[in-house]
């Protein structure tokens, strides 16, 4: 894998190209490369949602027929606890995604909290700006949207840090594109996220 794809929900990203790599990224996804090596065959994958962690998910269970827990929080943990040794003994990896490790994540079950305990942990963190603007640039383009050049470096310094926030602010700039069928602008994108509430009259401009 030489470059990774940040799944957001629209549309739904499964190939090795949706994932842009990143510094917020790259050391999760260097270890993911290195899972051969694993001391412990289970990784536990922690970081925002929206943030690319359920597609890494997925394209590393697909490459290396290991198992994947997403959103393991709402697992049943006795067939987590299973999964975990039935991958030492098989050597095939397990995956678990949550969104932050124990304590945060409140495990009951005594057997389960010492194997996670022995689990490595792994962090995707919030979007950098080279990512923010990838990411804005990358959705607009998977809703056939071309964007002028200059609308990331527009964005990037007004909207919210976050996966979350982008998605918001490529929803609201699909719909304007809707709304005035014509091509994207700095201008259109300002007047419509200023309208959204998504940044201010002063910081927009």
């Amino acid at each position: 894998m030489n470059q990774i794809a940040l799944p957001l929900d629209w549309p739904v990203a499964d190939r090795e190209e949706d994932f842009l790599l990143s510094a917020s990224n790259r050391a999760a996804f260097d270890h993911f490369r290195r899972w051969a090596l694993w001391p412990v065959m289970a990784t536990l994958l922690t970081g925002p949602r929206k943030s690319g962690r359920s597609l890494l998910g997925r394209i590393f269970v697909r490459k290396t027929g290991g198992r994947l827990f997403d959103n393991a929080e709402s697992h049943d943990e006795e067939a987590l606890f299973h999964a975990w040794n039935q991958a030492q003994a098989s050597r095939k990896p397990l995956l678990i995604i949550a969104d932050a490790p124990p304590p945060r994540w409140e495990v009951a079950l005594p057997d389960l909290r010492s194997r996670l305990a022995a689990t490595p942990q792994v962090e995707i963190g919030a979007p950098d700006d080279a990512l923010l603007a990838d990411l804005i640039l990358k959705l607009l383009g998977d809703r056939g949207i071309a964007a002028p050049p200059d609308l990331s470096e527009y964005l990037v310094p007004r909207i919210e840090r976050s996966y979350v926030s982008v998605l918001n602010v490529v929803d609201i700039l699909d719909q304007a594109m809707l709304s005035h069928h014509r091509r994207m602008t700095v201008p259109m994108a300002r007047k419509a996220l200023d309208e959204a509430g998504l940044i201010g009259r002063a910081k927009g401009r």
